[in-house]
């Protein structure tokens, strides 16, 4: 008979510097999160280990979700004596809102957890893009359950929370997004950074990256750390 084989973890990513938290990261509209692998490692190697929250897009309400990343985010910061911040692409920083917005989480200025909150690309002021699929036959349905009500039926957003927010948008108009919608002003191919803005963030910049871009650039990445770091961005926006 065969010895039973014991399966073994993957092993966590190296940190090239000492620990200073985790970050929970809320994917996008039909991703899983496994399209952060670049991010993840650019993170830990400044000393930032990140955790995706996995949902479904297409077949979960948004407060379902939501209820679920504040779980999540408690149970990280209750299991360790570092902060924990959150990070959002696209779809995912509504989430985020939805999470603070509801009351589901506050900062705590006691610990630093959820003191600090990063948008990547998330169209707070809604998206043409989505709405443009929205017309087509199953396109709300292609958006599924979460994806229409936080880009087609949400109300305008604003961030009144104690977390401090920081928002990347990218000005390279490189996307499937182009092909659905028209866009006048600089985009990032999926969303314009017009749509980006979201009163009351502590900071927002533009930086020449994709809508999907904005995951595996080192200077998108360097920037989340900053933020994260210290509540500001290192770089001017290049909005043309």
């Amino acid at each position: 008979m065969s010895a039973s084989r014991t399966r073994r973890p993957a092993p966590e990513p190296s940190f090239a510097a000492p620990l200073r938290g985790s970050v929970l990261f809320v994917h996008g509209l039909w991703n899983t999160g496994v399209e952060a692998f670049l991010l993840r490692r650019r993170l830990a190697s400044a000393g930032w280990r990140l955790r995706v929250l996995p949902y479904s897009s297409v077949s979960e309400q948004p407060d379902a979700i939501a209820h679920r990343c504040a779980r999540e985010a408690r149970r990280l910061a209750d299991r360790t004596a570092l902060p924990v911040h959150l990070l959002g692409h696209s779809l995912g920083g509504l989430i985020l809102h939805r999470v603070f917005e509801t009351g589901l989480l506050d900062a705590d200025p006691r610990s630093g957890d959820f003191r600090r909150v990063v948008f990547l690309g998330s169209p707070a002021a809604g998206t043409r893009s989505a709405q443009a699929l929205a017309r087509w036959r199953h396109g709300r349905r292609l958006l599924g359950l979460c994806g229409a009500a936080e880009l087609l039926d949400a109300p305008a957003r604003e961030w009144h929370f104690t977390a401090e927010l920081g928002v990347i948008a990218g000005n390279r108009p490189a996307g499937l997004g182009r092909l659905i919608a028209q866009f006048d002003e600089a985009n990032d191919g999926t969303v314009s950074v017009e749509e980006t803005r979201i009163p009351g963030a502590r900071a927002h910049c533009v930086l020449p990256v994709n809508h999907t871009g904005l995951l595996f650039s080192d200077e998108v990445a360097r920037e989340i750390v900053r933020f994260l770091e210290t509540g500001t961005f290192g770089v001017r926006s290049r909005e043309r």
